[in-house]
């Protein structure tokens, strides 16, 4: 049984589908099938089963799951040693994080880690979703909260301030009637956002008009006189046209959290990033610079 195989098979049953297995391996639909269907004439016996749901295991494919999984972590484990252990710096460094931070605060990072390491490939992922840094989902995350998984290397890296945005229109509007500006908040799953309780409380009257779990979006409704929201002084500060209103108290700040697989402790790409970002995001701090302004380093604490 090889572990290409066992990667498809495991891929079907996540994915639920060929379709989505194939999506998410970034092969062919005919592919995932060949594979599934050699698997299954070397067991000599079907291992999926069709459902109104979509592929389900069959008694079969239940029993190879745990040796599945046992075979990938055990793939995966010598993938994240082997990738720990390269003495280059050159190849993929897969980054998670928001898109807003990665977009207004870890840019230039990434850019001066390009300069001085022409051979390493910055590949960010942008979401909120949390990727599995174990599956080498990524090889770093940058995270709003701290890390729950095992083997994760984590540190508080700094703390972000937040502020409350609007257009020129709306921040006139709000002095003359609070209720009459719309708020722009986060998602209903972000709903648990402290900025978004913040938000709620002090415009109690004022009704929803957009949510997204974009920050940048959000901030490109504001621009266009939709509402106010309240969005990281990173991305708020350098977006033409949107002003900062004050408030009797500022909204809440939030942490960034970096953390890695203990594994890639040694990843000379990944340890390149992090020393380059450690000096370059304690400089707003020294120096009260506008590109990161709102940004403010924490200590080195680390965790695991």
């Amino acid at each position: 049984m090889e572990w290409s195989d066992v990667r498809i098979f495991l891929a079907v049953v996540r994915g639920g589908s060929y379709g989505e297995a194939a999506r998410t391996l970034g092969v062919s639909h005919p592919t995932v099938g060949r594979r599934i269907k050699a698997l299954e004439d070397e067991a000599e016996q079907a291992l999926f089963r069709r459902t109104r749901e979509g592929l389900v295991l069959t008694d079969a494919g239940d029993t190879v799951l745990a040796l599945a999984e046992s075979m990938e972590n055990s793939a995966l484990a010598m993938e994240r040693r082997l990738a720990g252990n390269h003495e280059r710096l050159e190849g993929i460094l897969r980054i998670s994080s928001a898109e807003w931070f990665a977009g207004y605060v870890l840019a230039p990072v990434l850019a001066e880690l390009a300069r001085r390491h022409p051979a390493v490939v910055p590949e960010v992922i942008g979401s909120y979703r949390l990727l599995n840094l174990a599956r080498r989902e990524a090889d770093v995350a940058f995270r709003l909260v701290p890390f729950t998984e095992p083997d994760i290397v984590q540190r508080r890296l700094m703390s972000i301030s937040y502020g409350l945005y609007g257009s020129a229109e709306s921040a006139r509007a709000m002095e003359d009637d609070p209720a009459s500006v719309g708020l722009i908040l986060m998602n209903t799953a972000q709903s648990h956002f402290p900025d978004v309780a913040w938000l709620l409380d002090r415009f109690p009257s004022s009704r929803r008009v957009f949510t997204s779990t974009s920050r940048a979006v959000q901030a490109q409704m504001c621009l266009r006189g939709m509402g106010i929201a309240v969005l990281p002084r990173p991305l708020g500060d350098a977006t033409s046209g949107l002003q900062r209103i004050d408030m009797p108290d500022q909204p809440p700040g939030r942490d960034i959290w970096v953390g890695y697989h203990h594994d890639l402790r040694h990843m000379d790409r990944l340890r390149a990033m992090l020393d380059i970002a450690d000096t370059m995001l304690s400089q707003p701090f020294k120096t009260g610079s506008p590109r990161f302004s709102g940004a403010r380093p924490a200590g080195s604490v680390i965790k695991k």
